[in-house]
């Protein structure tokens, strides 16, 4: 009903208001009342939902909101009992719930195990240990284990074994490349400026390098986001701190001949704007920029209010290292308007800066008050949101399934108390990401086995949005193709620094501007995919395929598909390729019984004996494929086929078709 008749004044119809109760209970002009309290009978809206007089019947039939019996049914209730109002639940500050924990030994099992046994649920239990140490690495660091990791975890038989295992993976550099990389996305990180000429800039992989220690640093989630809004507003910042403001130089800029100066930087605040409110408050704040938010209680003032925290900034590159930063204009403030219809040309009212009025104020003017209000405790929104984020990339979804909605048209979160829960021991505990991981990844919950158990039925919880088993998820793009990497030893592990490019295809360049691409020379190539340089006008298509964001925008959520594109790219990709190939040279000098190797390489696990029963006949085929075709077979073996010897080049061609099998099976591509 929002939509007609909610907070938007301009577009409101019938000067009806249902988002507030004492509008609603109100008289209208016609002497009619839309909501009578404990007389359905007696109140319009009923009326109007009965109807079936298409120019009376609410909502009206071209809207395609039909309302259900059941649905109408709950209104009448409702209005019976009184038509209680309430808050939207995000609005309202988290407070830690009461709970006993009814036997689970984990908080997040006791609240999560709750609505088990109400829906005849239980717990899968726990996953074997290869698969708890494949799940942990994957998650934490974006790597598989090493079949040394897989046998040490595999002897370790004490009870805090897992423990251990997790502040291990916690002290690896990794973790920050892994973590950082799923912060960039919500960043809008590239490496050019965007539009049509999409120039590089040059230094931007400071601002990358910055968040990959801050991750692995720890430092807190408050201050993190300080410096990233206002690092350079701090009292004497450290280079560091202002390298973090490059987070707002990720907006797209238009530089070239011909354009409005004025109209770009509007439409960067803009930007700047709606990232902010997306990533640190799950608000679709961008509905308010033309006028008053149909839903939530935005209001077009409170944008532009909100705007005017930006509109005082200037973009500026460091003077010694050329890093791009946000900062204030030194000169008199700008004054901030209204932009009537979003239009910039057109002037509404002035405004001062402001935070959004229907959420505890903040006083000040300039963007360190601002952060300071987002990380509020009073702020009800940014540790929900934040938690929310971590959990999604540990389960697959967030308790909130709208991680960019946390308003009235998102979803409600499926377990509201231990979102209440997480996010006020987010703060409790100092806003540490790695605590707030290691609690939720020590769950049984986490640990869980990831498939449907034998008795239960898959239509009980088809979502499997009550958590009763893990979430089986299909790898990132990025941590697919380092996977690859990894287990041909191929990876190059250095940290930081300039981003590299990969070898692209010729036809890559027949759309858009860009032209003479050079991939990096030597082993470059092999570094994780998070150093890959982003151009906006040339995305990796190995890692678009497999649903990489484009940076256009704060990707708050990658969709996972599944495609004929994915399967193809996975067998006929250069770099799985030759992937394959330095993965059955590794498996060659490595000694005998190479199928187990290979098998536990790739899998992280031991093969079953009828896996490797298989695995042992597609072999003995494939040998006998590449001796049948004589010298044409070994051309598999790429650039190493001169670097073989004549008595191994038969298995070393066959152990890459083997290779190439075992990298393309369910249980490499996704985790369980």
């Amino acid at each position: 009903c929002y939509a007609c008749h909610g907070p938007d004044a301009e577009h409101r119809q019938g000067g009806l208001r249902l988002d507030l109760r004492d509008a609603a209970l109100s008289s209208l002009e016609s002497g009619q009342t839309a909501i009578v309290p404990k007389q359905p009978a007696a109140s319009e809206l009923i009326r109007r939902i009965r109807s079936k007089d298409p120019d009376n019947q609410m909502p009206p039939p071209k809207s395609g909101h039909d309302l259900s019996a059941e649905e109408i049914a709950l209104l009448e209730r409702w209005i019976q009992e009184g038509a209680p109002y309430s808050q939207h639940w995000s609005f309202v500050k988290p407070v830690r719930p009461n709970f006993s924990s009814d036997g689970a030994p984990h908080p997040i099992d006791a609240l999560l195990r709750r609505e088990l046994p109400k829906q005849g649920l239980t717990p899968t239990g726990e996953a074997d240990r290869a698969t708890l140490l494949r799940r942990a690495s994957l998650d934490l660091c974006g790597l598989p284990p090493t079949p040394a990791e897989l046998d040490d975890f595999l002897a370790d038989t004490a009870p805090d074994a897992f423990d251990r295992l997790l502040d291990r993976l916690f002290a690896d550099p990794s973790f920050g490349e892994r973590w950082a990389r799923l912060w960039l996305d919500l960043a809008r990180y590239a490496d050019s400026a965007g539009y049509g000429s999409d120039p590089l800039r040059l230094n931007m992989w400071r601002y990358r390098d910055w968040v990959i220690d801050a991750f692995n640093r720890n430092i807190p989630y408050d201050q993190f986001t300080i410096e990233q809004l206002a690092g350079d507003l701090l009292p004497n910042p450290t280079d560091e701190q202002v390298f973090a403001t490059g987070f707002h130089r990720n907006t797209m800029n238009n530089t070239e001949g011909g354009t409005d100066d004025e109209e770009f930087r509007s439409v960067a605040i803009v930007d700047r704007v709606n990232t902010t409110m997306a990533v640190w408050m799950g608000t679709s704040m961008a509905c308010a920029q033309c006028h008053t938010h149909k839903y939530d209680p935005i209001t077009i003032r409170d944008y532009y209010s909100f705007y005017a925290f930006f509109d005082n900034t200037e973009d500026r590159d460091d003077t010694k290292t050329k890093a791009p930063l946000l900062a204030e204009v030194s000169k008199d403030r700008r004054q901030t308007y209204i932009h009537l219809a979003g239009d910039y040309t057109r002037r509404g009212p002035n405004v001062m800066p402001a935070t959004l009025s229907a959420l505890p104020a903040q006083a000040g003017n300039t963007r360190l008050e601002l952060a300071k209000w987002i990380i509020s405790p009073q702020n009800p929104l940014t540790a929900r949101v934040a938690v929310n984020h971590i959990w999604s990339k540990l389960f697959g979804y967030g308790l909130v399934r709208t991680p960019d909605d946390f308003g009235t048209s998102g979803e409600a979160p499926s377990h509201p108390e231990l979102l209440d829960h997480l996010a006020t021991e987010f703060m409790r505990t100092g806003w540490s990401r790695k605590q707030l991981i290691k609690r939720i990844v020590m769950s049984e919950t986490y640990r869980q086995v990831s498939h449907d158990p034998p008795d239960q039925s898959y239509q009980t919880d088809p979502l499997n949005r009550l958590l009763s088993h893990q979430n089986r998820v299909r790898l990132d793009a990025e941590v697919l193709r380092d996977s690859a990497l990894s287990v041909s030893g191929l990876l190059k592990p250095s940290i930081g620094g300039p981003s590299f490019r990969p070898p692209l295809p010729e036809d890559v360049f027949d759309v858009g501007r860009s032209s003479n691409w050079q991939a990096s020379p030597g082993d470059e190539i092999y570094r994780r995919s998070l150093y890959i340089i982003t151009l906006r006008s040339v995305l990796y298509p190995t890692l678009t395929t497999f649903d990489a964001p484009d940076a256009a925008d704060a990707c708050v959520r990658r969709e996972r598909s599944n495609t004929p594109l994915q399967a193809l790219t996975m067998m006929n990709d250069g770099v799985f390729v030759e992937a394959a190939q330095a993965l059955a040279l590794r498996a060659l000098r490595e000694g005998p019984n190479h199928l187990d190797k290979l098998f536990r390489i790739v899998l992280n696990r031991k093969p079953r004996p009828e896996e490797l029963s298989r695995l042992q006949t597609f072999h003995d085929e494939q040998k006998a494929r590449v001796q049948k075709s004589g010298p044409s077979a070994l051309q598999v073996l790429g650039a190493h086929q001169k670097a073989i010897s004549p008595a191994q080049a038969t298995e070393a061609a066959t152990l890459v078709a083997v290779a190439r099998v075992l990298m393309n099976l369910d249980e490499f591509i996704n985790r369980e």
